[in-house]
């Protein structure tokens, strides 16, 4: 079949490879020059299906008013006249439920593991590199409240056998040696050895190399206007360059892809979430991190990628706002000097925000719509890079007529009808 792919991204790009794989003649549609130099170019740089847990949880509300009278906040809301963004809110408040949070962590875990294990595939099928490490993610407390607080996290990953650790400082300054200069500030620490980091920004770009000598035909530099329908049925992608036809669509727009779909009757609950990072030249390779590190406090993760580190984290409700504000970069600033104050050169540091498509209860939307020629993979929030080989494994299965190997239970767009 024909299938037109509408976004580079990490999603649209992995998908493009396994429908290619799969046998399929597939054209990519993106507005910028090359792959993933959106919300993919500079993320935190964690495979964290152990870490993959909705934002709403018990607790979340008040935790929040917190964050935002903190110095160094994890949140800031801009007030906007859009009603999307205030339904977007209030449906993630009514998700903030002990039952809410078990159901949907129960959603997202599944199909993180299941994209771990398809990246590591990948990785053994065709030797891709992209700074890659497999040396887990560590989660800091700062307070004995943080510490006493994981149990329900660890009940979920537990029951999907997701292996974990508990460490005292002596435990997580084994895993991160670095840490030394800096445990007094921590009282211990939840590891996930399963997880894995790496660069979605080389990654997608090499797999679109790879995509593209199995046949996969990229157009950058197009605007896409508008999806064309007739009866329940695509019939065509507008664009600046002109129309694009196929036989299949599937729409990997990120936070763009409710602009797209609610001319055509489709009214998903994304919503753009800001969020900013600093890539850091290492200076001291023995005073930077491992692998991951997240900063419960601030919500910020700083990761080690080649000679880099990547320090991500922040969220901001601004609309589709992409301007770059100094209070988050002091932000980032401030964790990875507090964590890591010999590893980098913070003053040579490259500043990014990008626009993560936040779902309300944290999981994705995948799989078909009412029309029968559209698909959707979109809202995978912060955890676009951790479920990227699972999305576009599960695409391609859907779109060639196969089960999935994973439940797509929760996971569709039924789920808010």
């Amino acid at each position: 079949m024909r299938v037109v792919i509408l976004g580079s991204g990490v999603i649209g790009t992995t998908s493009a490879y396994y429908l290619a794989k799969a046998g399929h003649e597939v054209t990519v549609v993106d507005r910028q020059s090359a792959p993933a130099l959106e919300t993919s170019y500079a993320n935190a740089g964690e495979v964290s299906p152990g870490y993959s847990a909705p934002w709403a949880g018990p607790g979340v509300p008040v935790k929040a008013i917190k964050w935002m009278l903190m110095q160094h906040s994890p949140l800031v809301i801009w007030p906007l006249l859009d009603w999307s963004m205030w339904r977007w809110g209030l449906m993630l408040l009514a998700n903030c439920t002990d039952k809410a949070y078990a159901i949907n962590k129960g959603r997202m875990v599944p199909i993180a593991e299941y994209s771990r294990d398809c990246l590591r595939q990948l990785r053994a099928d065709t030797g891709i590199a992209y700074d890659e490490r497999t040396q887990g993610t560590l989660q800091l407390f700062r307070t004995q409240a943080q510490m006493d607080g994981i149990g329900k996290d660890v009940e979920i990953l537990q029951q999907y056998k997701v292996p974990f650790e508990v460490l005292d400082r002596a435990g997580f300054c084994k895993v991160e040696p670095a840490l030394k200069l800096t445990q007094e500030k921590f009282v211990g620490a939840l590891r996930l050895p399963g997880d894995e980091t790496g660069d979605c920004f080389k990654f997608t770009q090499t797999l679109g190399k790879m995509a593209e000598s199995l046949g996969v035909q990229f157009k950058f530099g197009v605007t896409i206007q508008a999806l064309d329908v007739a009866g329940d049925a695509i019939t065509g992608v507008r664009t600046d360059a002109g129309p694009i036809t196929g036989d299949v669509y599937l729409l990997a727009l990120g936070s763009d892809s409710p602009l797209l779909l609610k001319p055509i009757g489709i009214d998903i609950p994304v919503y753009p979430i800001k969020g900013y990072s600093l890539t850091v030249p290492i200076t001291d390779p023995a005073g930077a991190p491992e692998s991951t590190i997240m900063d419960e406090t601030h919500k910020v993760a700083v990761t080690r990628l080649g000679d880099r580190i990547r320090v991500g984290g922040t969220a901001e409700i601004a609309g589709y706002n992409l301007n770059l504000r100094e209070a988050r970069r002091a932000t980032l600033n401030h964790v990875v000097t507090d964590l890591f104050p010999t590893g980098g050169d913070i003053s040579k540091a490259e500043f990014w925000t990008g626009l993560r498509p936040m779902t309300p209860d944290g999981t994705p939307v995948l799989g078909p719509t009412h029309y029968k020629n559209l698909q959707l993979a979109t809202g995978h929030g912060t955890l676009g890079w951790t479920m990227a080989a699972g999305t576009g494994r599960v695409m391609a299965d859907l779109i060639s007529g196969r089960q999935p190997e994973i439940s797509m239970d929760g996971l569709t767009i039924a789920r808010y009808r």
